[in-house]
């Protein structure tokens, strides 16, 4: 019970740090010297947690079971951080981008949770999925 709960709290917590700092990111430093950083302690973090979840098997063994999940999950990962560096950088409010870009993907995913992962929805899942389209409209809705 312990991992269901600390692991919605790190997601969020992380989430919302993530878009304080990529907010405070300086406008004039290269896209690329900012995610070489980046991406470089991510690198050292990363190697830290293997404290906490160490290889049962070796290395090769372990990295012999990817897929194409991994390269696709790095490509994913780099689209996100330079599409927020540039929609902060473009000016869009830290209020209206996440919730936008965060509900929008969301939407996406529910045809492809049921077609390829066969999830079942609910109606009361339908009349959450039309909450958040009213919720799009609301946050673009201009003053």
């Amino acid at each position: 019970m312990f991992l269901f709960y600390f692991s919605i709290a790190l997601a969020i917590a992380s989430s919302a740090l993530y878009h304080f700092v990529a907010k405070s990111t300086p406008e004039d430093v290269n896209f690329t010297v900012s995610l070489l950083v980046t991406y470089a302690v991510a690198f050292i973090v990363t190697l830290l947690t293997f404290f906490f979840f160490p290889i049962q098997n070796s290395l090769a063994t372990e990295l012999g079971k990817l897929n194409w999940a991994s390269l696709g999950l790095s490509a994913a990962v780099v689209g996100i951080e330079f599409g927020y560096l540039l929609m902060y950088r473009a000016g869009w409010n830290l209020g209206i981008a996440a919730p936008l870009v965060t509900v929008t993907a969301a939407l996406i995913l529910v045809p492809i949770a049921i077609l390829l992962f066969k999830d079942k929805i609910s109606w009361v899942n339908i009349a959450g999925i039309f909450v958040c389209l009213v919720g799009l409209v609301m946050l673009n809705w201009k003053r």
